[in-house]
Order: C-alpha cells, then structure tokens, then sequence
C-alpha cells in the first residue's frame, strides 16, 4: 500500500491544505482588536463663548499669586529649630528655622561686658576731669600770685588735661562696644529665617540639626519654599507664532491636567514684558521644544481643583480681527 501512495498526488496536498488552516488560524488570532471604546482621558476642549468662538490654546502651570519665593539663610551654621511645616500659613516676619546663635550671643554678651567696663571709665574720668578742674579753677581765683607756685599750677593743668583725655578714650570704647553689641544682635536676629510676606508653606527641606550654608550649588533644593496661596495664579505658555492672535485683558478658560471635564473662567493679571524659551513642557508627540513663548498670568478663582506646580490647559480668546483676515 506504501508503495501505491504518491506524495506529488496526496501527501503534499494534504499539507498544503493543513499549512493553509494554520496560517488562516494565525491571521485571524493575530487580528488587532478594532472595537470603539471612550477615551480613559478626555481631550481638553473649549467651552462656553470660547466653543464656536476664535481660540488660541496654551499650556501651563499653576503657581503662587506671588511667585514661589525659595528661602534661604543669610548666614551659615546648624539648624537648632523648624518652626513650619508644608501648608501652615504663616504671617509676614514669622519665624521659619533658627540657626545655631551660640557664638553670636557669645560676643554679644563679651560686648556688653565691655559697655560696663567702658562707662565704669567714663564714670571715673569725670570724676577726676571735675576734680581737676576744680583745683585748677580755684588756684586761678586767688589775688596773690604768690599763694600757689607755678608748679601746682601746671601740675592742676596737667591733671585736668589727663582726666579730659581718659573720659575721650573711654566714651569712645563705649561707642565701640555699643556698636558691637548691635552687630551682634543684629547676626542674633539673622540667625532667625523670617517669612518674607504672608502666604503658605508650600515646602520644608531642612530639618533640625542639618547644616545650612549661604551659597549652595546649582543643583541644591531651597530651604523652604513659600507663596502667596489666595488667589493661585497660573502661568500660561503661549507659541511665539500665536502671540499677535491673542486678545490680552480677556478671561481665559482652565482645565487641569487629566480633568478636561472641569472648565473655570480664570482673570487676565498680565503678560510678561519677555518672549522666553520654552520651559514647561507636556510630553505630546508633536510638542516643538525649540520655541520660545510669551507667558501670561491668569489669577484662579477659589476651587480645591487647583494646585501649586499643577499643569493646567488654557483656552484664550483670539483677536476678532485675526479671525476675520484668516477667513
């Protein structure tokens, strides 16, 4: 029976057709799955006046309405106390940290010692400036020359003259050490980080017993940062190709990032006097980082939708007149 089978006739047609079956299996296993589905993240899109309206969209983010100011020490040492954490609000001249203050209060305490010292010498140089003077001016009131000699004169003069000098001397180290005692409260009251406004702690990076320097590296994290949190501002991007379509002065329309359902009208602040390279960047496919940008600040209304450093898409009216020429 082997010998009447011819592979040509039957064997490689049956293999064919099995080769024909897998791979007609194989294709319609490895289809790709072509079924609609909603977006897990919807695009963000203009709403309102701003729908039908001319537009021009920007990206951003959302910062403190006055910046966030980064603080740093204005001396050196050890931190011995951090008086905030991220989001107290504190008032304006709040303490922040303390540095180490021992050896400040320490040449504080050798200039008042030396304030002591110097008005114990004034005390005692105008005693004997007075005593001086006194001698001298009676031994001048006398009618007979020859009562006193020359020599008691010129002594009393001399005296006098001493005690004058002595009482400069000691007034003067009492100025020097008064103005010690002042530079040294002064260094006390450095040592002490204070708030420079009222705002929000937006970061704390130090903790007590770590070493704060004056001049960190460019790499080296703030100490604290603070802002003004009430109103937040945002920090909109707009392309250097869509500045002159932009209507400066209008409201603009906001949505976080990953929220494209949540729109609020934020208020036109200002628009920086600079065009600057782009900075803020939101990880498109089709971004162009090679561009420069004019920034615009918009202040938030109250919505816990919002945080500082947040991205945010803007939606920002466009000039009539652009839109008309574009028709």
């Amino acid at each position: 029976m082997l010998r009447n089978v011819s592979f040509a006739r039957q064997i490689l047609p049956i293999a064919a057709l099995i080769g024909v079956a897998i791979a007609a299996y194989l294709i319609v296993v490895g289809l790709p799955d072509r079924s609609t589905s909603e977006p897990a993240e919807q695009p963000p899109k203009a709403v309102g006046d701003l729908a039908d309206a001319p537009r021009v969209a920007g990206a951003g983010i959302v910062e403190p309405a006055s910046e966030v100011i980064d603080i740093g020490s204005a001396l050196s040492g050890l931190v011995t106390n951090v008086l905030v954490r991220p989001g107290d609000r504190v008032a304006k001249g709040a303490v922040l940290f303390t540095v180490d203050a021992r050896a400040a209060r320490a040449q504080l305490d050798q200039a008042d010692a030396a304030i002591q010292e110097a008005r114990a010498a004034i005390a005692e140089a105008g005693a004997a400036q007075k005593t001086a003077r006194e001698q001298l001016a009676l031994y001048r009131q006398l009618s007979d020359p020859a009562a006193v000699s020359r020599a008691e004169v010129i002594r009393a003069e001399g005296e006098e003259a001493a005690a004058s000098t002595r009482l400069g001397l000691a007034r003067a180290r009492l100025a020097a050490a008064q103005a010690a005692a002042g530079a040294a409260r002064t260094e006390i009251e450095r040592l002490n980080v204070r708030a420079p406004i009222a705002g929000e702690i937006l970061a704390v990076n130090i903790r007590p017993g770590e070493f704060v320097a004056t001049q960190g590296g460019g790499n080296a994290q703030p100490f604290i940062q603070m802002g003004q949190t009430d109103p937040l501002h945002v920090r909109v991007d707009v392309d250097e190709n869509e500045v002159g379509r932009v209507a400066l002065g209008k409201p603009a329309i906001i949505s976080p990032r990953g929220a494209a359902e949540l729109h609020v009208s934020a208020t036109f602040v200002r628009a920086e006097p600079q065009v600057v390279p782009k900075r803020s960047l939101t990880n498109s496919a089709a971004e162009r980082v090679d561009v420069r940008v004019l920034q615009l600040i918009y202040a938030l209304p109250k919505s816990d939708a919002f945080r500082v450093g947040q991205q945010i898409d803007a939606f920002i009216p466009a000039k009539a007149a652009a839109a008309e020429k574009g028709d």
